[in-house]
């Protein structure tokens, strides 16, 4: 499990689009790759998110495009490897969605589960396929191609 502390020093996201609120789990990559590598996010939706007031406002429903991008940060999450060489940890950046279908609203109160998991390993280029939940029920689902590029790592 990773807290919010945890996930702050992998993703260079901040208040107001941290889109991951807790890692609740992590499954190895399988040795030499990272393909197989699983991990689980929650997303807590709230009333309080910016994006409600205008999407909107007499009937929030959150964003495809944010449930994508909650995707993309538990991805990234989900491919970060510390400590490369020198010191260096990896950042990774979203490069394309595939098959993405939104399947139903999303909305406050709910609290979004996702689950991504490595398809491809290829370096610095990275595939995933994610799924969101709400209460057991798929809501979402999309592949995302990710390029990773190294960067210092944070305390």
């Amino acid at each position: 499990m990773m807290d919010i502390k945890e996930i702050l020093r992998m993703l260079p996201h901040r208040y107001p689009f941290v889109l991951v609120d807790k890692i609740t789990h992590v499954d190895p990559p399988a040795p030499g790759s990272w393909v197989g590598r699983k991990l689980e996010a929650i997303k807590n939706v709230t009333i309080n998110e910016n994006f409600f007031q205008g999407h909107f406002p007499e009937n929030p429903v959150m964003p495809g495009v944010l449930i994508i991008e909650s995707m993309a940060q538990a991805s990234a999450i989900c491919g970060y490897r510390e400590e490369l060489n020198d010191g260096l940890s990896q950042e990774v950046f979203i490069a394309g969605v595939d098959n993405a279908r939104f399947r139903k609203p999303v909305v406050p109160g709910d609290q979004l589960k996702i689950k991504v998991e490595v398809t491809k390993d290829r370096g610095t280029i990275l595939a995933f396929h994610c799924e969101a939940f709400v209460r057991d029920e798929l809501v979402a689902e999309a592949d995302l191609l990710a390029k990773a590029f190294p960067r210092k790592a944070r305390k």
